[in-house]
Protein backbone atom coordinates (compact mmCIF):
# COMPACT_ATOMS: atom_id res chain seq x y z
CA UNK A 1 0.00 0.00 0.00
CA UNK A 2 2.76 2.48 0.84
CA UNK A 3 4.47 1.90 -2.51
CA UNK A 4 1.26 2.58 -4.42
CA UNK A 5 0.53 5.68 -2.31
CA UNK A 6 4.09 6.93 -2.79
CA UNK A 7 3.80 6.48 -6.55
CA UNK A 8 0.58 8.51 -6.57
CA UNK A 9 2.21 11.26 -4.49
CA UNK A 10 5.20 11.36 -6.88
CA UNK A 11 2.79 12.01 -9.73
CA UNK A 12 0.97 14.77 -7.80
CA UNK A 13 3.66 16.94 -6.21
CA UNK A 14 2.65 20.27 -4.72
CA UNK A 15 4.13 23.40 -6.29
CA UNK A 16 6.59 23.74 -3.38
CA UNK A 17 7.64 20.08 -3.67
CA UNK A 18 8.06 20.43 -7.44
CA UNK A 19 10.32 23.48 -7.05
CA UNK A 20 12.46 21.78 -4.41
CA UNK A 21 12.71 18.58 -6.45
CA UNK A 22 14.12 20.61 -9.36
CA UNK A 23 17.07 21.47 -7.07
CA UNK A 24 17.47 18.07 -5.40
CA UNK A 25 17.29 15.73 -8.37
CA UNK A 26 20.32 14.54 -10.35
CA UNK A 27 22.75 15.14 -7.44
CA UNK A 28 22.73 18.93 -7.92
CA UNK A 29 23.37 19.61 -4.21
CA UNK A 30 26.78 18.43 -2.99
CA UNK A 31 26.46 15.39 -5.27
CA UNK A 32 23.94 13.86 -2.83
CA UNK A 33 21.26 11.51 -4.14
CA UNK A 34 17.73 12.32 -2.97
CA UNK A 35 14.58 10.30 -3.52
CA UNK A 36 11.11 11.80 -3.48
CA UNK A 37 7.95 10.44 -1.85
CA UNK A 38 9.78 7.50 -0.31
CA UNK A 39 8.07 4.98 2.02
CA UNK A 40 9.94 4.64 5.32
CA UNK A 41 8.19 2.44 7.86
CA UNK A 42 4.58 3.55 8.23
CA UNK A 43 5.24 6.95 6.65
CA UNK A 44 5.95 8.40 3.23
CA UNK A 45 8.55 11.16 3.43
CA UNK A 46 8.72 13.95 0.87
CA UNK A 47 12.47 13.71 0.21
CA UNK A 48 15.22 11.52 1.66
CA UNK A 49 18.98 11.19 1.26
CA UNK A 50 19.87 7.77 2.65
CA UNK A 51 23.59 8.44 2.30
CA UNK A 52 23.44 11.31 4.84
CA UNK A 53 20.36 10.08 6.71
CA UNK A 54 18.46 13.30 5.97
CA UNK A 55 14.71 13.62 5.52
CA UNK A 56 13.16 16.80 4.14
CA UNK A 57 9.46 17.44 4.63
CA UNK A 58 7.75 20.27 2.75
CA UNK A 59 4.73 21.37 4.74
CA UNK A 60 2.02 23.35 3.02
CA UNK A 61 -1.64 24.17 3.46
CA UNK A 62 -2.70 20.51 3.37
CA UNK A 63 -0.79 19.92 6.62
CA UNK A 64 -3.12 22.22 8.58
CA UNK A 65 -5.71 19.45 8.33
CA UNK A 66 -3.42 16.69 9.63
CA UNK A 67 -1.65 18.20 12.66
CA UNK A 68 -1.75 15.05 14.86
CA UNK A 69 -0.36 12.89 12.04
CA UNK A 70 2.43 15.39 11.36
CA UNK A 71 3.35 15.56 15.06
CA UNK A 72 3.64 11.77 15.19
CA UNK A 73 5.68 11.72 11.99
CA UNK A 74 8.06 14.37 13.37
CA UNK A 75 8.70 12.29 16.50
Amino acid sequence: MNTKSARELRNNLTDAERRLWQKLKRRQIATLKFRRQQPIGAFIVDFVCFERRVIVEVDGGQHAEQVPYDEQRTR
